[in-house]
This record gives C-alpha cells, structure tokens and sequence, in this order.
C-alpha cells in the first residue's frame, strides 16, 4: 500500500501456469440484460462508452462492497451497461447478490499447486498459510482477464478493480480503459498505512505512540495498531512483501482514481492525505455505505438467506428492545479455543442475552454456559441482525465492512481487532467518532479474560451509564449521517454521479478507430498514451468532495 517500485515481470511459477493454459478464457457466465431505467439525468457519453467493468478479489469482505457498487451504479445510471468479473466458484455468491441488469463473466480459476483444486475464495482455504498462494493463483487471471477486454466490442468506460488485482491496471492502459481501484479500507486506515509504509517511524517497538504525516493533528497512532503488512514492508526477504513488489507494485497509486465504501461525514478529513499518495489529479471517491446506495435489492436478497433463524431468534426478544448483544469476528481471523472459552464466560456472566456466530470447527461451548445465549455456525444475514430492534450493540472484529454496517444501523461496537488494519478501524471507532469501546488487551497476554469481557460487555450494552449513552447518541448521529449520504442530493449519491460524469468526459469524443481497432480521442483532450500516466484536465480537482 505503500509507493513500492513497478516491476516488468511475473514469478517462472506465475509464468509457466500461465503458458499451461491460462490464457484460454472460459465460456463466459453472462446473465442479465442491460436496464431500461431513467439514467437519473445522466446521459451515455458521446465517447459511446456506456460499459463499466468491475473486478473484485475472490474474498467475501473484497466481493461484497462492489457487488453493491456494481447494483447501485446499474439502479441509478441505467443508461450504463455493468458487467462484474469473477471466477465459477464465485459465481453463484456474486449472481444471489445481484440484479438481473448486471451481467456476470467467469474466467477460469488458475491451477497453483499446493493451493487445493476448487478453492477460490479466501474464505474457503483450509488454512491461512496458502493466502500468499492463493494471491499468486489470482496474478495469473491476467491473461484471461486481457483476453476479455480485449473481447469487447469496444472499450470500456472504466474498470473497477481490487487493490489485490495489481496486474489490471496494466491490461486496462493497454486496452484505453481507466482503472480505479478498491482496497476496502477507509480513507482513515488507508492514509494512515500509505503515510507509515512512506515514512516510517524511528521504531515500530510495542507502546510507541506518533503523529501519522498527512494526517489531521489529533490522529496519533500506537505502533501495535499498525497492520503487519506496514511494518514488515521494508523485508525484501518477507515473501508477502515481494508479491506486492513484483505483483501489484505501483499499480494501485498510478489508478486513474480510488473507490472508497465511506460518507464524508466520517472520513472526509483524510481525503487530502490518501490522495496525496496518487498521481496529481486522481481523486478519492466516497460513495458509501454502499449496501445501502445499492438500497433494496442488497437487503431483500439477505433476508432470504437466514438458515440459523437468527431473525426469529431475536423477534422472540424484540419485546425488549437493545437487549441483545451480537458477537461477530469475521471469516478471516482465526480465534484460539482459549479465547472463545473465556469469551462466552464473560458474555455469560455479563447476564445480557447473545447472538453469537462461531466460525471455529474444533470449539464446543462447556455445557449449561449461557442459557441465554444463541450460538450459531452457519450464514449469519448480519446487516438485518444488526438492524433489528433487539439488538443493542456489536462485539466486532472491526473489519471495515462490519463497522459500516453497525454504524448504519445505529449500534455502537466493542472494538476487537485482530488482523490488518483493523486495529486502526478501532481507533477510528472509538477513539476519534467515539460510537463504541475497546477491548481491554493486557500486557504479556494474548488472550482477554473473562473478566475483562464482563466489564466491556457491560459498558457497552449498558444504556443507563453516560459513556453508554454517548455512545448510542453518536451511533444515532452516524445512522443519520450514512442515510442522508446516499440519499438523493447526499454526498455519496453526487460522488458517484460525478465520477460517471466525470468518467466521461475524460474521454472527450470519438473520432474514429485507428488500424489497431481502438477508438480514438481528440489529441487536444486526451491521448491513448495518457491513460497510462493517469493525466486528467486541472479542472478535475475542483470537484473535491
């Protein structure tokens, strides 16, 4: 995430899987037509391209934000034709989620020993030592992915394309598409890893504290909020350091422009500083929560899927309203069985009732612990849990996605990161918007006992206490803040508008194709040579959100 050196190149194992065959691309997966809707004022550009292409990594916390991304720019720009990138066994994730308006295109998932055959999502890897593995088997959709643009009938408008995907920034200056990219993070977390992976601090060593360069005064960060990814940057020898060298490179930073699933309300005193790490003129743009700009579609289409009867579960307390506390740490980090035992102790002597989803496959609750309590191992439909009446506050991971989603629905969170950024997403929480508590982690341990769950869970879900209090007045205020940014006039309904219009015209008009068969556009307004050094009019940056 840092300004990492570009590279010409991929691994002799990226290389010879490639020449095996990667580059046939499968009959593609496509359904869906394009939708007849009003465009919402904004018309099909003069450049006659009307295509996004949208790309996501094969994770679940990656996919999601832009398959609503991808509804809502088909619901709101019906003039524009959305088609969504992904691989046979994402397909049936990604079409659940999807209106028939966006089409789906499958490319064949790369064969990378010792990455087990059939495992293509993150979510689905027997164990977290393949993840490098698993980035390299994506490195080889290149060829594939090329093809496929290479395919369509004429250039795309844009393609939107995970951080993960570094290889797609170079197939679409090659195909005259811009590329914007998505990591997922928050402008906060994101400005804050590209400043530390720039300029790092004289030591990274437990219990330093520092002001963070580009960021706002009152930001200071602790060295053990700083991912791993950050800190380890500078070890040639790390192998996930070489794969963002020789993968990704300087690919996300030369991106025309990057996606964030945020609203100014929370994040737009960063903007400058994550902008400032990107090419001049590229633009960082808010359009969250984009569950919610993505509006009914993505919410029907969760509530079908309640196999655990988690809703009814909470209707039966609905009587008694913010009494429920929901505990979720994700689908990537791993939680020792050590943990989770003092974790239901505490939510057992708290005396609040839980809703609970367990993702480990050797832990078993000890019997008669939390009568009160449901424990489930199955799909969880977060966004209606966490929005439903009983539901009073939120033991979280702090994955990005997550605090979207309780903070949306107006829950305050007990913050307990465990991996990436997600520490800082816990400062961002609790420390600077003030909408929830950290986890108490003492020294020399690792796991928090069930004492300390006790008393955390208790101030969060007690609404007598004014730390409590505050913490649902604030919580209120960021509900209120993310319905009115991607309702119509909100700051996030305009960026995205903007970043359509302004998508088009950066191409200026078509003149014609050239013997190569690309389209070409007025020299005075832009050139095909452009679109690989990212160069847009100055007028650009006077659309700052």
């Amino acid at each position: 995430m840092a300004n990492a050196g570009a590279t010409n190149g991929a691994p002799a194992e990226a290389n010879a899987a490639a020449d095996n065959g990667a580059r046939s691309m499968a009959n593609a997966t496509t359904s869906g037509a394009v939708a007849n809707g009003d465009g919402n004022g904004v018309p099909v550009s003069r450049s006659g391209r009307d295509h996004v292409v949208i790309f996501p990594f094969m994770a679940k916390g990656h996919m999601l934000p832009l398959l609503h991304f991808a509804t809502a720019l088909s619901a709101r720009h019906g003039g524009l034709r959305v088609t969504l990138v992904t691989t046979p066994g994402n397909v049936a994730f990604a079409r659940s989620r999807l209106p028939a308006s966006v089409s789906l295109v499958a490319l064949p998932f790369p064969s990378l020993p010792p990455l087990p055959a059939g495992v293509e999502s993150t979510d689905a890897l027997p164990s977290q030592s393949l993840h490098l593995a698993f980035l390299r088997a994506t490195a080889l959709l290149r060829a594939p992915f090329a093809d496929f643009l290479a395919s369509l009938p004429s250039p795309a408008l844009a393609l939107v394309s995970d951080f993960f995907l570094g290889f797609t920034r170079r197939v679409a200056a090659d195909a005259g598409v811009r590329r914007i990219v998505f990591n997922g993070m928050s402008c906060f977390a994101s400005a804050i890893c590209k400043a530390l992976a720039a300029s790092p601090p004289a030591s990274f060593e437990p219990g330093a504290q520092f002001h963070v360069p580009v960021m706002p005064d009152h930001v200071v960060v602790r060295a053990e909020e700083v991912p791993d990814g950050v800190t380890k940057r500078a070890d040639p020898d790390n192998p996930f350091t070489r794969f963002f060298v020789h993968e990704i490179g300087d690919s996300d930073v030369r991106s025309w422009g990057v996606l964030v699933n945020s609203f100014a309300a929370l994040d737009e005193d960063y903007v400058p500083g994550l902008e400032s790490f990107y090419e001049p003129g590229s633009r960082a743009w808010l359009v969250g929560p984009l569950f919610l700009a993505a509006g009914d579609m993505s919410s029907e289409g969760e509530k079908e899927q309640d196999p655990e009867g988690c809703l009814s579960w909470l209707d039966e307390r609905a009587a008694q309203p913010g009494s429920v506390v929901y505990i979720s740490f994700g689908t990537q980090a791993h939680v020792a069985d050590a943990q989770l035992d003092e974790l239901v102790h505490g939510l057992a002597q708290s005396g609040r009732p839980f809703l609970w989803a367990v993702r480990s496959d050797t832990w078993s609750p000890p019997a008669g612990v939390g009568p009160n309590g449901r424990i489930v191992r199955g799909w969880v439909p977060q966004r209606s849990v966490l929005a439903h009446k009983a539901v009073g506050g939120f033991v979280s991971h702090c994955g990005w996605n997550s605090v979207m989603e309780s903070l949306a629905a107006g829950k305050p969170l007990l913050a307990w990161p465990m991996i990436a950024e997600q520490h800082l997403n816990a400062r961002h929480v609790a420390n600077i918007l003030g909408v929830g508590v950290r986890v108490a982690v003492r020294p020399g341990t690792d796991v928090v006992g069930r004492a300390d769950v006790e008393e955390k869970v208790r101030e969060l879900m007690d609404a007598g206490s004014k730390a409590a209090r505050s913490m649902r007045e604030r919580a209120a205020w960021a509900q209120q803040a993310a319905e009115s940014a991607v309702s119509r006039g909100g700051t996030s309904a305009m960026a995205l508008q903007n970043l359509v219009e302004e998508l088009q015209r950066t191409y200026g008009d078509v003149v014609g194709k050239g013997a190569d068969g690309i389209q070409k556009i007025k020299e005075s307004e832009l050139s095909l040579s452009s679109l690989d050094q990212d160069v847009r009019p100055a007028s650009a940056k006077g659309l700052l959100i």
